[in-house]
């Protein structure tokens, strides 16, 4: 193909794409959430120069590159470095990623059911444990197991993303892993038939007799229903209960809904849970009512049944570094109303929403479109939700360093706001009596935790241990009104 039929061609593609970006710029009515055209997108003009240039380059490394690369390749990497360019969220999904960005909101995917963590002494993939009544359950698998294979592949050459893929696939197909176990002299063989399997993020406990736990994964389409029978479980146990402690720590997020729908279940009706807005869309406010947090149209309101103790006894948020994006929209509406105290560390800082337009059946983009604010006009951008009471983990120092936030990507955001208020407040902070600061007492203190864990995981109990989770301790002892130490420091 000559440079100059190349750049016709560009030219055509980017006026298609133009004419689809309009289309899918999406706004919200005040019946539903759709994409549509909206009049505040500004007129894109044609950058005929800026599309010669990537005609010439394109042309260049299509004839000169080392190796013979396709079309598809060069194309694909054109628009994904076009959109990973814009802020660490924009992107390109593919065939195979679109796939799994579906099944991690619908919480469902086709496996063999076993929790699995990378093993850094046999280079091999751990079993931290089967679920109950999954396929790995039923074949036999269990906890500490060592995955040396997969369908005969060594997984020491893959990444634990590479291995949790070859585990997936479609229903009903056969799998095979060999497996080392302790005390056995050779490695087992499981040949295993993958099924459907469901990811429960809502699962809870009870602290004490009186004190409830609910510990939110991620958000899921099934997030806020999965919450009400957790709720109502808890309730039938003890209908005088005196708290609950909602942990979000190391929730990435999910879907818009399901943290609207969670932050109302303990809010009263018709609060504001969140405002979103952005260049292609006016401000929109999504209240605690169904059509904001029913992902499925009905007439019925899902939160109609929710004991009222729900909505006024104590309550205690847990959130920390690894709290992100839905997970912060919870936080941040509850700490506005005053509805809990947010205790942890800071939170992550994702406060921009992304909105996934599909390109072809099974390929999508997904662009930041706007960004969220709390009910007080808060952005969370970069900044995170600041804890009313600092408890710091016994890995906090080793953390910190790490400095893992929404602040540290490159090509953030930054906030549109100056949250000053919410800077200049002294904070009561607490620390635990003991510190683990290197990787090596890390290692040590996981593998302890991996040799306490439950055999077998079970789909709705949490698996808790307040004798060593420092900030759990806490969050009861809040709830309880234990004194807080005095100490404190001031934010910046």
């Amino acid at each position: 193909m000559s440079l100059k039929k190349i750049s016709k061609f560009i030219v055509g593609v980017f006026c298609g794409a133009i004419l689809t970006i309009s289309i899918y710029s999406f706004a919200v009515d005040d019946n539903e959430r759709t994409i549509i055209n909206s009049p505040n997108v500004e007129e894109a003009k044609i950058p005929v120069d800026e599309i010669n240039n990537f005609a010439k380059v394109y042309s260049i490394t299509k004839n000169y590159y080392v190796e013979s690369v396709t079309d598809t390749k060069l194309i694909k990497g054109a628009i994904n470095g076009m959109l990973t360019n814009l802020d660490p969220h924009s992107t390109y999904l593919d065939k195979d990623e679109y796939k799994q960005l579906t099944e991690m909101t619908s919480g469902a995917f086709a496996g063999l059911g076993i929790e699995v963590s990378r093993d850094k002494d046999s280079a091999g993939v751990k079993v931290v444990a089967p679920i109950d009544g999954t396929p790995a359950y039923y074949a036999g698998i269990k906890s500490g197991d060592l995955i040396i294979k997969i369908d005969n592949q060594p997984v020491s050459s893959m990444s634990l993303d590479q291995a949790v893929k070859k585990m997936r696939g479609p229903a009903g197909t056969k799998v095979i892993l060999i497996v080392a176990r302790k005390n056995e002299l050779k490695p087992l063989t499981f040949k295993i038939t993958r099924a459907l399997i469901e990811i429960k993020s809502v699962k809870y406990t009870m602290l004490t007799p009186d004190y409830a736990y609910v510990r939110i994964t991620n958000f899921q389409s099934d997030t806020t229903n999965s919450l009400l029978k957790a709720l109502d479980n808890i309730y039938n146990r003890n209908n005088h209960l005196k708290g609950i402690v909602l942990d979000l720590r190391d929730d990435p997020g999910g879907l818009l809904q399901s943290a609207v729908g969670v932050a109302s279940t303990f809010l009263p009706q018709h609060s504001l849970i969140v405002s979103i807005g952005g260049r292609a869309s006016n401000k929109q406010d999504f209240l605690a009512e169904p059509k904001y947090y029913n992902l499925i149209e009905s007439s019925t309101d899902i939160l109609n049944n929710v004991p009222m103790i729900y909505k006024q006894m104590p309550m205690v948020v847990l959130i920390n570094q690894g709290t992100a994006s839905a997970s912060e929209i919870v936080a941040g509406s509850l700490q506005d109303y005053g509805r809990a105290q947010i205790v942890g560390t800071k939170s992550f800082g994702k406060g921009s929403v992304q909105t996934v337009i599909p390109l072809t059946s099974d390929t999508a983009i997904k662009l930041t479109t706007a960004l969220y604010y709390t009910p007080k006009g808060r952005s969370i951008q970069a900044e995170g939700i600041r804890p009313d009471i600092i408890v710091q983990s016994e890995y906090s120092d080793l953390y910190d360093s790490w400095d893992l936030s929404e602040a540290t990507l490159d090509n953030h955001l930054n906030n549109p706001l100056n949250n000053e208020e919410s800077k200049n407040k002294n904070i009561p902070i607490i620390t635990p009596p003991k510190q683990i600061s290197t990787q090596f007492e890390l290692k040590a203190k996981m593998n302890e935790r991996l040799r306490k864990s439950p055999k077998v995981v079970s789909k709705d109990m949490a698996n808790v241990d307040l004798k060593t989770d420092f900030q759990l301790q806490w969050a009861l002892n809040i709830l309880q009104g234990k004194p807080i130490p005095q100490q404190k420091i001031k934010l910046n």
